[in-house]
């Protein structure tokens, strides 16, 4: 095979330009549009990777690895798949830029079920041909020409969102390293008696004619009669019905013993009845007869203490072909199986000729015929059940007997357990450990065999025997090759090895058999056994239980058996993404995303060709189409990939569900042009002639640049605590408040004027630098697109040798800031805040729009004017007002000027006199109050009937009461200026 698409567009990626991007404005705000080297500084430009790889300045000899957890082949990424890329990438790039050695493995699932369908449709719409129609080499020659072409979009859509994935490293299931650790584990695992082929009851689905992993079985909850419609099947089919069927007793005429079934279809089957041992209506038969209601044919009565007598009549048919409960109860009583349904869905021979070739559910129908014929229906009613459909077909699961490889997963399991509880191995969250021991103790047996073409072929030979030898089983042998298991069969048989005939097994193993490989597979086991628990400590994140379970269970279960250790020693877990409704993504309902719509946009015309595209049927498309423009009437806006990246980390991922609307999305892009002009103020004031400081040297040299540095070294502590503990909503909480109220509010604010001095003071751009620098390495794990673009932009510090991307620049830490860490600066300023936001409120009550009135502030206490004192200049620039002042203690406040109090020992006075027209600002409150009492009213008069809607009013009707009492206060305040001085018309 040639190289990759992914392989031959890194080829061509062209060498590093200079770091300039470029910059447009658009709809009165600034985009950014990344050059080569932003984009590939973010999704791992082979120039960055290797940068990234030498030895770097902050090294600390540390190793984080982590695989991502293979998406299948065949699909595409979706929002779930999005969140898992951004908390990985997140957590990556942040361990790279703390000088830890980092490895993550990208990689892809070759899907065996869900690409041989796609592969198959698209040969029977482009050249009219079935599988079976071609040899197996043909087929698969065209699987492998369809991964080549279109099996790339998930590595597109990865660096979309930023991934920097080590791509020299990239994996697919069905490479040749990892065919090689497939057939070794599959080895091992028979030599060590763990792996053994047996008949036995397996799921099946008759649509793919082949056996499918419990997580393919949707359990789907039906409360009674519903009709559904199945692939093969002609007519649709009701379930949610229970069916009475009498057996008669043999030799008593007038005797019956009537049981229910959901599966009327699997009668021929029935090879007893069983009621439970002490139900007092069944004594008097027990070691009775009876005659099956189709054929005749003398049954048992058994008795077994696993029937419920309080369900329906307590008695119970007894199907072991059919039935996982009825297999092991008919084990127990050794009864033979007979298998009625085949592997097509159709009825076998052994139902007779009457059903032999029917599809099963058009069989149900002719039975319940034959029944009411024979006088043996009793009756039909509603019931409510738990339907097994399978997720790849649709098609309703059924249980049949095959001789099938099975690996023993007891032991393993247990092992799996104890690693847990013995905190060898961590779940995150930690509630996740109940399930995972519950899991495991009830564990059994692993179909590992499949009955499709494109996979990894079992390496199991059956040794073809030149006569018939009695009832003797099937001889199998296992290797490595063929040459292998001849040499083993010849030594088994005691036959020449030349003289053998074998017969490869034509199945493949499970996808997951493959899976639960990947992550030691693609670090060069088996021909390398790396220290995982060493130098491999990997992290794994994932959505839901299920996958938990079946891949990281499994993934641990081969990891200690193959190995001897741990694949890795955390296991993160993150929540599933839900829409806004708090409803499951699903393309029926038309709420799937593909991230790439909501980085650049989509109109709604295309997301509803999206939806005609797929496989949905008539009636799931219309429902979904009205979903989406009810959604999305305009379309999607185009938000980018740090916005998207930044919303899903600010969830609190190890939590409840998430729910994401795109309008989350947007607001994020909101905050990004935000930091995007606050860069852009900071870069015009920076100058071009200006030569940072090291952050080491750098010393404040006023109050205001004490504390933007102080919270600015607080923001890194927040950040450092958030990544450690891998709660990434810490830190996009953490940097969402230094950038938009600490920095953009507060501090660019406040220095504009402070920038106009003349001579202009040296302490401010050493300060807007640091902020910039420091605050864009913060941000660069979650936004690396908009902090590589902006950063490369600062000037550069002199004397060091400057990273090449912000990617593997040195990761702020809260030791490295420690002097600039000042506590009780930072609660003392928060007293200023106070007052700033009292003085707007006054500007607001009284609508002083232009207006910068004079201020003062009364305090009782000596020390808290001391507070003031440092900040009166800030307090304002911040507050929109003219000079700040001290009325002394006790002295009465001048006439014409409103009051707010801070707290009970602090007062401040705002200038009104001259400034509004007391008759014009009484009118306006008049009205403003009218229209609140009028809420106040309503909120009074309405009762809510949940007490958490309750608990909103009261919040509700106290803010609304403390406004009023503004209002009126500030009424009164206007009538006394009218009575101390003529309105400005009256002059």
């Amino acid at each position: 095979m040639g190289p990759s698409r992914l392989q031959r567009m890194r080829r061509a990626w062209p060498r590093l330009p200079a770091p300039h991007g470029s910059r447009v404005a658009f709809r009165g705000r600034i985009r950014w549009f990344p050059s080569a080297f932003h984009a590939a500084a973010a999704a791992g430009h082979p120039g960055i990777a290797a940068a990234r790889r030498t030895r770097l300045p902050q090294a600390t000899g540390e190793t984080f690895s982590m695989c991502i957890p293979p998406p299948n082949v065949t699909g595409s990424l979706h929002i779930g798949h999005a969140l898992t890329v951004a908390i990985q990438d997140a957590l990556v790039r942040w361990h790279r830029m703390c000088g830890d050695e980092v490895l993550w493995v990208p990689g892809s699932d070759h899907a065996g079920i869900a690409t041989q369908a796609v592969v198959e449709k698209q040969l029977w719409k482009e050249q009219g041909v079935r599988r079976h129609e071609l040899s197996r080499e043909d087929f698969l020659r065209e699987v492998w020409k369809w991964k080549e072409e279109k099996g790339g979009e998930i590595c597109e859509q990865l660096q979309a969102l930023g991934a920097s994935l080590d791509w020299d490293r990239e994996c697919f299931t069905m490479d040749a390293d990892s065919s090689v650790a497939v057939t070794e584990a599959f080895v091992r695992l028979y030599e060590a008696g763990l792996l053994y082929r047996n008949q036995q009851l397996v799921n099946w689905s008759c649509a793919l004619r082949s056996a499918i992993s419990d997580i393919e079985v949707e359990s789907r909850p039906l409360p009674g009669r519903t009709e559904l419609r199945l692939p093969g099947c002609p007519i649709p089919v009701s379930f949610g019905l229970l069916v009475s069927v009498a057996f008669p007793v043999d030799g008593e005429p007038d005797t019956e013993i009537v049981v229910g079934t959901t599966r009327p279809e699997t009668l021929p089957g029935d090879v007893a009845v069983a009621v439970h041992p002490d139900d007092s209506r069944y004594t008097h038969l027990h070691g009775r007869q009876l005659r099956h209601p189709l054929t005749g044919q003398l049954l048992p009565l058994v008795t077994d203490s696993a029937v419920q007598p309080h369900m329906g009549t307590g008695a119970v048919k007894v199907t072991p072909a059919h039935s996982l409960a009825d297999a092991e109860l008919g084990a127990r009583h050794g009864l033979s199986p007979l298998s009625v349904i085949a592997e097509d869905g159709t009825m076998t021979s052994l139902c007779g000729d009457w059903l032999q070739g029917l599809h099963r559910f058009v069989a149900r129908e002719k039975i319940m015929s034959a029944l009411r014929e024979r006088g043996l229906f009793r009756g039909l009613q509603n019931h409510p059940m738990v339907l097994p459909i399978c997720s790849r077909s649709g098609d309703v699961v059924e249980y049949l007997l095959k001789s099938q490889w099975f690996v023993r997963c007891r032991e393993m399991g247990d092992r799996a357990a104890q690693a847990v509880e013995s905190g060898a191995l961590e779940l995150s969250p930690s509630f996740h450990q109940k399930n995972w021991q519950h899991w495991f103790s009830h564990i059994g047996d692993w179909c590992i065999s499949r009955q499709l073409w494109w996979g990894h072929q079992i390496p199991a030979y059956l040794v073809v025997e030149e006569q018939t030898k009695g009832d003797r089983e099937d001889c199998w042998v296992v290797g490595r090759t063929e040459a292998e298991a001849r040499k083993i069969a010849s030594e088994l048989t005691g036959r020449p090895a030349a003289e053998l005939i074998l017969q490869r097994d034509p199945d493949v193993l499970d996808t997951w058999f493959s899976s639960a490989l990947f992550p030691f597979a693609a670090l060069g086991w088996p021909q390398e056994t790396p220290d995982l628990t060493r130098f491999y400590p990997l992290s794994l994140l994932e959505t839901g239980s299920d996958l938990l379970f079946f891949w990281v269970g499994r993934m641990v279960m081969l990891g200690t058996q193959l190995t001897g250790q741990l694949p890795f020693s955390k296991v993160l877990l993150h929540s599933m993404v839900r829409d806004r409704q708090g409803r499951k993504m699903s393309k029926s309902l038309g709420n799937v995303l593909d991230p790439r719509d909501i980085i650049s946009g989509v109109e709604l015309q295309v997301l509803q060709e999206k939806l005609r595209d797929g496989n949905l049927d008539s009636t799931e498309l219309a429902i979904a189409a009205a979903a989406q423009r009810k959604d999305f009437p305009h379309g999607i806006p185009e938000c980018g990939t740090d916005a998207l990246r930044f919303t899903l980390c600010s969830h609190g991922a190890l939590g409840g569900d998430l729910h994401l609307s795109v309008s989350e999305v947007l607001s994020s892009r909101h905050f990004c042009n935000k930091i995007w002009n606050a860069l852009r103020f900071i870069l015009n004031a920076l100058g071009e002639k200006f030569v940072p400081q090291p952050a080491e040297e750098l010393s404040p040299s006023s109050p205001m640049d004490a504390w933007i540095l102080s919270r600015l070294a607080h923001t890194a502590r927040e950040c450092g605590r958030g990544f450690l503990a891998q709660e990434l909503s810490l830190v996009t909480h953490a940097l969402h408040h230094f950038w938009l109220h600490n920095l953009c509010d507060v501090y660019l604010e406040a220095v504009k004027p402070v920038l106009l001095y003349s001579p202009r003071p040296q302490g401010p751009p050493q300060v807007l630098f640091s902020c910039a620098d420091i605050g864009l390495r913060l941000l660069a794990p979650l936004m690396p697109f908009l902090a590589e673009e902006l950063w490369q932009r600062l000037p550069p510090r002199p004397g060091g040798s400057s990273a090449p991307s912000i990617s593997v620049a040195p990761y702020p830490t809260a030791c490295s800031l420690e002097h600039w860490h000042q506590p009780e600066l930072e609660q003392r300023f928060s007293r200023v805040q106070e007052a700033v936001q009292a003085l707007r409120a006054l500007r607001a009550t009284y609508q002083l729009t232009k207006a910068r009135p004079r201020v003062l502030l009364q305090s009782s206490e000596p020390e808290e004017q001391g507070l003031f004192e440092a900040f009166l200049e800030p307090l304002g620039t911040l507050g929109h007002c003219g000079a700040v002042g001290f009325l002394p203690p006790g002295v009465l406040a001048p006439s014409g000027w409103a009051q707010a109090p801070l707290n009970d020992t602090i007062q401040v006075y705002m200038e009104l006199q001259g400034l509004v027209d007391p008759q014009t600002h009484l009118s306006l409150l008049a009205a403003r109050r009218h229209k609140l009492q009028k809420q106040l009213d309503g909120l009074m008069a309405w009762t809510p009937s949940d007490g958490e809607t309750e608990t909103k009013r009261q919040q509700r009707l106290s803010s609304l009461e403390l406004e009023l009492s503004k209002l009126d206060k500030a009424a009164s305040h206007l009538r006394q200026l009218m009575d101390a001085c003529p309105s400005p018309r009256e002059l």
